[in-house]
């Protein structure tokens, strides 16, 4: 069958068009050309291209569908409608999560050994005929799922409407617990929290405050605009971010120099690590609850967004009055060692 129009728009439909019919001839050519073509597509090829894909992602063979969801995500990045688009690819995500924590079961229970590093491409024959072939695809192509779910996970409307980010985040975590593979991109992205209530306690001088995040990839990016709204606000002492350093932690591009204004604390009193995401800080009656300690020593990190295509922010609501003050520091207890 003659290919219909040119370029990506042109290979797009006729892809499509050969899933749909189950031609696996046609869709091979046609899965060739999407690449081939996907660099000169117009802004209206993208944004047209993407939910297509997206649509009939569910019936692409196994074999091609990382490469298709990949492409998803680019043309999700140029403009394509994100929350159009995710169902597919959070679909195939969780597919291939499922497969792949098939596969370390399998390659465990067939003498193990250290796991071939997944990169994309075909899976090796060893690990086909150990796992079976959905397994070792699902092994094999994790970043570029990875890939294609964090450009899903940039926009704010996929977050709020992706009900299943528990079951991916279970699924992720069994298969690093059992593999050792670490996918931080994805298991960041699967944690980040919209709208989310925060109480800080500030310790040195017993104040409260309320405030409200979102879209923050780690506590880095948390920690400097903390200190931006309550330093930078100046509703308590220390040193506060400066202007470029609040900038890229919102929405600018790069990453400036950053020293660090608090220690975070859990109500515990274990540290809150700046590696981790703003997820580890504990919940009390309702509302994530962090204490802000002056600093043990001197931390240094390059300030910015863990996710360059996420727009993050946090917002001061209030100061509590004393009394509100007073019952949340009922929760804390004292300060454990965090010079670690």
């Amino acid at each position: 069958m003659i290919f219909g129009k040119a370029g990506f728009g042109g290979a797009v439909a006729d892809f499509e068009a050969a899933v749909k019919a189950r031609d696996a001839k046609r869709s091979g050519k046609a899965f060739a050309r999407l690449q081939e073509t996907f660099g000169q597509a117009r802004e209206s090829e993208l944004l047209d291209g993407g939910p297509r894909l997206a649509a009939v992602l569910e019936q692409v063979p196994p074999g091609h569908r990382a490469v298709v969801a990949v492409l998803v995500g680019a043309c999700v990045e140029r403009g394509a409608d994100a929350e159009r688009c995710a169902p597919g690819v959070l679909a195939g995500l969780r597919w291939t999560l499922e497969q792949a924590l098939v596969c370390t079961e399998a390659w465990a229970a067939t003498g193990g050994g250290a796991f071939p590093a997944p990169d994309g491409g075909e899976p090796g024959p060893e690990l086909v005929e150990r796992a079976g072939f959905d397994a070792a695809v699902g092994w094999w192509t994790l970043p570029q799922w990875e890939m294609a779910a964090v450009a899903m996970l940039n926009h704010p409307g996929v977050r709020r409407s992706a009900g299943s980010r528990g079951e991916a985040l279970r699924l992720l975590g069994a298969v690093e617990r059992a593999s050792g593979l670490e996918l931080k991109s994805l298991a960041h992205a699967l944690l980040v929290l919209d709208d989310e209530p925060l109480v800080a306690l500030h310790r040195t001088s017993g104040t409260g405050y309320r405030l409200r995040f979102s879209g923050i990839g780690d506590n880095f990016q948390l920690h400097t605009l903390l200190a931006d709204a309550l330093i930078g606000g100046g509703h308590v002492e220390g040193r506060a971010p400066s202007p470029q350093e609040a900038a890229v932690c919102r929405e600018t591009p790069g990453q400036v120099d950053a020293v660090g204004s608090f220690d975070l604390v859990a109500p515990d009193g274990e540290p809150v690590w700046n590696e981790g995401a703003p997820a580890d800080i504990p919940v009390v009656d309702g509302v994530r609850l962090l204490v802000l300690d002056e600093p043990s020593y001197r931390r240094t990190w390059p300030a910015g967004r863990f996710f360059p295509g996420m727009r993050g922010d946090v917002l001061l609501e209030r100061a509590l009055d004393p009394e509100e003050t007073e019952r949340w520091y009922a929760h804390v207890s004292p300060v454990k060692d965090a010079t670690g």
